[in-house]
C-alpha cells in the first residue's frame, strides 16, 4: 500500500480503535476494540515532544527538527527553518517534508498533522496536502484572532497542539477523500474557522434540542481583513429547536464543515444516536453534497442514503434513531388536498439546510392576491412532518437583514467567514467584476407580474423541471438568445478574452441561460474563430497543437436532435473534460455551461 493508504488505514485504528479478539471465561470468542487514545480524557494520554528526532531508514538518516508523539505514536512533525537565512522559507520546510516522504516514509505512516516554519510564518497541512493546502491557522482559543502582534507559529502551535483541541482534531476533524476526477486519495485537515465553528454548532444544536440545559454566554470578535467570528447564537433558549446559522463564503470550504458537524453531532452522546436530514433546494445539488459524503463516509461512522422520492423518504425517516438522510426540500409534499402527515416526534433529529436563505425553501407563508387565501411553503410541511426536530443552515452568503422568515426557523449566526477572509487566508481567490452590458429589448413593466404568477402556478414541482417551465412559459429566453446579440457577445468575448491572454495565461468559463444559447453561443465563436473548435470525441491528441479549444458541457439526450449531440456526453467523458479544464497546460481553455460545474468545482 502507498504511504496514503498506510496512513488512512492507522487513522481509522486511531480514531475507532484497533479491532481485537480474546477469548472469554466459557471458550467463546469475542470482539472488541483497543483504544490506542483516550479522547475522553487528556490526562490518561502520555504527551512527548522531542528535538532533533533521529529517524534511520535502509541508507536514510534523517533528523525531522520536532515530532509530536501521544502515547508513544509520532502523530505531529514541525519542520522549522532559520527566520534569519534569507534563503530559508517556509517552503524550504516543506520541501524538506517531501523528503522526508521519500526516504522515512514509515515516519509518516502515523502523521496526523504536518506544519512548516520560518519561526514568523507558520502552516499546517497533511502529507497529501501541496503547497496550496498548507493553511495558516489565526486563531488559539477560537474566540477571534489572535493578536496581530503574536507570531503565526506561537498561535498555530498554542492553537493546534493545545491537548483537548489536538484530541478534538484527531478525533472530529481529519478526513480521506477519493477525487470523483482523478481517482487520488486526499487527506483533509479542517482549517481553523471550521474547526471552531463545527465545535459552536455542535454546542448550539445540543441546547437547541432540549436535550439538556442551555449555556449562556456569547463572544463577537471582527479583525481586518474580513471577518472571523464564532459564538453562542444571540437569542437561544434551550429546546427552542434554532440552532444558528453558520456563514461561510462560498470556496471555503462549506461542504467539508457540513460533513465535519455531521460527523460531531451524529457521535455526540447527549443527542443519543440522532437522525441528520440534509435538505437541498435542489436535485443536483442533493446529487454533489451525497456524494461528498458517501466518499467520506468513514468519519460519519454509518453509509448516508438519499431520498429516492416521497414516499421512500418516509420510509426513510421513520426509525428508531441513527441514519443520515439526504433529501430536496420538494420530498416534503403532501399528496393532493391532504396535510402533511407526521413522520416522527422525536426530538434527536437534526435538518441540516444547506443554502439556508434561498427563497425556495419557502419559510413562511403568502398570500394568493386573487383568492385571498394563506398557502405554506415547503418548511410548513417539513415542521409539520418533523415537529420536533431542531434546524440548523450553512449558506455561502449572508442572510438579508430584512430576511426574517430564515431567522425564525434557524435563528442568527453562530459562525461569520467573509469573503475578504477568505481571500485573505488564500482559502478563495480574489473576484474582480467589470461591467459589459449587452441589453436587452423587453417590457420590463411586466416582469414582477410573470414571476409572481409563474411561482404559483408551478408550486410543488421540483425546481429542475419548474426551470424548464419557465424557459418554455418566459419570452426572456428568447430575447437573451437573439442571434443579432449572440453575434454581439461572441465577438466581445473573442476580443476581451485574446487582448487578456496576452497580459496572462488563463482560462474561461460562460455561462449561458439556456443549452438553445450554449450550443448557438458555441456555433457564434467557431464561426469567429475556426481553430478553437472541439475535435470529434474531444480528441485530445488532436487538440494539442491548438492555442484555444472551446467546448460546451451540458445534459441532454437522444430527443434533442443533431445539433445538439456533439455536445452531449456520458458522465465519465465529462470527468474527463473537468480534468483537462483544470490542466493549465491544455488547450481546452473556453468552457460554455448553463449550470453544470458551477457549484463545488475547484479549479
Amino acid at each position: 500500500p502507498s504511504l496514503t493508504q498506510t496512513n488512512r488505514a492507522f487513522h481509522r485504528m486511531l480514531r475507532d480503535g484497533v479491532p481485537v479478539e480474546y477469548p472469554r471465561p466459557d471458550g467463546s470468542i469475542a470482539g472488541d476494540h483497543v483504544r490506542l487514545v483516550d479522547f475522553s480524557d487528556v490526562r490518561a494520554n502520555d504527551w512527548l515532544a522531542v528535538n532533533q528526532f533521529t529517524v534511520i531508514e535502509g541508507p536514510h538518516n534523517r533528523r525531522p527538527d520536532i515530532v509530536v508523539f501521544v502515547n508513544g505514536l509520532p502523530l505531529g512533525l514541525i519542520e522549522l527553518k532559520n527566520a534569519a537565512d534569507e534563503d530559508a522559507t517556509i517552503w524550504s520546510a516543506y520541501a524538506q517534508l517531501q523528503t522526508y516522504k521519500a526516504e522515512i516514509a514509515s515516519l509518516l505512516h502515523y502523521n496526523a498533522a504536518l506544519v512548516v516554519s520560518d519561526g514568523l510564518q507558520a502552516r499546517l497541512g497533511s502529507v497529501t496536502a501541496n503547497q496550496e493546502w498548507f493553511k495558516v491557522w489565526r486563531t488559539i482559543d477560537g474566540e477571534g484572532d489572535a493578536p496581530k502582534t503574536a507570531l503565526e507559529l506561537e498561535v498555530l502551535v498554542r492553537g493546534v497542539f493545545d491537548r483537548q483541541r489536538f484530541l478534538d482534531l484527531l478525533q472530529h476533524f481529519i478526513v480521506f477523500e477519493e477525487d470523483p476526477d482523478s481517482g487520488a486519495l486526499h487527506k483533509i485537515i479542517a482549517g481553523y474557522h471550521q474547526f471552531h465553528a463545527v465545535n459552536a454548532a455542535v454546542e448550539e444544536t445540543v441546547r437547541a434540542s432540549g436535550m439538556t440545559p442551555g449555556l449562556a454566554g456569547g463572544r463577537v470578535v471582527q479583525e481586518e481583513p474580513g471577518t472571523y467570528w464564532v459564538g453562542r447564537m444571540h437569542g437561544g433558549k434551550p429546546g427552542d429547536r434554532r440552532a444558528g446559522v453558520v456563514w461561510h463564503t462560498q470556496g471555503s470550504g462549506k461542504s467539508f464543515s457540513m460533513l465535519f458537524y455531521a460527523a460531531r453531532i451524529v457521535r455526540h452522546p447527549t443527542m443519543q444516536n440522532p437522525t441528520l436530514v440534509v435538505l437541498t433546494d435542489r436535485n443536483d445539488l442533493d446529487d454533489q453534497l451525497f456524494g461528498q459524503f458517501q466518499r467520506c463516509a468513514d468519519i460519519l461512522g454509518q453509509v448516508p442514503v438519499q431520498a429516492g422520492g416521497r414516499e421512500d423518504l418516509r420510509v426513510l425517516l421513520n426509525r428508531a434513531s441513527g441514519g443520515v438522510v439526504f433529501t430536496t426540500i420538494h420530498k416534503f409534499m403532501p399528496e393532493k388536498g391532504e396535510a402533511m402527515p407526521e413522520l416522527s416526534a422525536r426530538q434527536n433529529i437534526v435538518v441540516i439546510a444547506d443554502e439556508a436563505h434561498r427563497s425556495q425553501y419557502g419559510f413562511g407563508g403568502k398570500v394568493n392576491e386573487k383568492t385571498g387565501e394563506m398557502s405554506y411553503g415547503f418548511a410548513s410541511n417539513l415542521r409539520d412532518a418533523l415537529p420536533n426536530a431542531s434546524f440548523i443552515g450553512f449558506t455561502g452568503t449572508p442572510i438579508e437583514k430584512t430576511d426574517a422568515n430564515t431567522r425564525a426557523v434557524f435563528g442568527d449566526y453562530i459562525s461569520i467567514y467573509d469573503i475578504q477572509r477568505a481571500v485573505a487566508d488564500k482559502a478563495t481567490v480574489p473576484i474582480y467584476y467589470e461591467s459589459r452590458i449587452s441589453k436587452l429589448s423587453l417590457n420590463a413593466a411586466a416582469l414582477p407580474t410573470i414571476d409572481a404568477e409563474f411561482d404559483e402556478i408551478t408550486e410543488g414541482e421540483e425546481l429542475t423541471k419548474k426551470e424548464q417551465i419557465k424557459s418554455k412559459w418566459a419570452a426572456l429566453e428568447a430575447l437573451v438568445g437573439d442571434p443579432k446579440r449572440i453575434a454581439l457577445v461572441a465577438a466581445d468575448l473573442v476580443t476581451h478574452f485574446e487582448k487578456r491572454l496576452e497580459a496572462m495565461d488563463g482560462k474561461a468559463m460562460i455561462v449561458c441561460m439556456s443549452r438553445r444559447i450554449c450550443v448557438d453561443l458555441y456555433n457564434a465563436l467557431i464561426a469567429l474563430r475556426p481553430d478553437w473548435a472541439s475535435t470529434a470525441n474531444d480528441d485530445a491528441e488532436a487538440e494539442k497543437g491548438k492555442a484555444c479549444v472551446v467546448k460546451v458541457v451540458m445534459t441532454g439526450s437522444a430527443d434533442d436532435g443533431p445539433d445538439w449531440q456533439p455536445h452531449i456526453r456520458s458522465k465519465d467523458k465529462r470527468r474527463k473534460l473537468a480534468n483537462r479544464f483544470k490542466d493549465a497546460k491544455d488547450p481546452f481553455r473556453i468552457v460554455i455551461v448553463r449550470d453544470m460545474w458551477l457549484t463545488g468545482f475547484d479549479a
